[in-house]
């Protein structure tokens, strides 16, 4: 903390202090009351700091908010500066064009690329072949063509070379009875008899 030099501080200090001669008593008296106006005064040095602090505090953050309003202040002349002369410099790049020129060559350039197109379909086009043929009778041929190649795949599908028949069996089968085989003979008869009456 800061001390007080001022000689007006001295004189009001040396007051303060007891005098040389008087009694313990009042000397006693005279330190309890020197000591209280001490911290008093020493109580209001601190609550004045505390106050030059406070506006201190206040002043740097007034510089400091100028300064960033100075900042963007230089800012915005820049980029106002720059803006302008990009204006300037697309103004000096379109005092040459017309939007009607452009649009003039705009159209020129589109009848050009029509025009590349037109040759390039006459040249790629082939001349006296392929005119003279009729196209159903080349259609027709084709299909000719393909089912003559169908059918001769379809007649080389190959199976399976040999085709595993069961085994004959070994034991003789039991033979039939020969009432079922009379039963059999006159059922025929009796239809073919019946086939004759029609």
């Amino acid at each position: 903390m800061w001390k007080n030099h001022s000689p007006v501080g001295e004189v009001i200090g040396r007051g303060q202090q007891p005098a040389g001669g008087g009694s313990g008593a009042e000397l006693g008296d005279t330190v309890g009351t020197s000591a209280r106006v001490s911290a008093l005064q020493a109580l209001k040095r601190k609550k004045r700091y505390e106050k030059q602090l406070a506006q201190i505090d206040g002043t740097l953050s007034t510089i400091e908010f100028q300064r960033e309003a100075l900042e963007n202040a230089n800012t915005n002349t820049e980029v106002l500066k720059n803006m302008g002369y990009a204006a300037k410099a697309m103004k000096a790049a379109h005092d040459n064009m017309d939007i009607d020129k452009v649009d003039e060559l705009m159209q020129d350039i589109a009848d050009q690329q029509e025009l590349a197109e037109e040759i390039s379909t006459a040249i790629s086009k082939p001349v006296g072949f392929g005119e003279e043929f009729d196209e159903d009778e080349l259609m027709a041929e084709l299909e000719e063509l393909e089912q003559e190649e169908l059918d001769k795949n379809l007649l080389e599908i190959s199976g399976p070379e040999t085709v595993p028949l069961p085994s004959v069996p070994s034991i003789s089968l039991p033979s039939k009875p020969a009432k079922k085989k009379e039963e059999e003979d006159d059922d025929m008869k009796e239809l073919e008899t019946w086939a004759g009456t029609i």
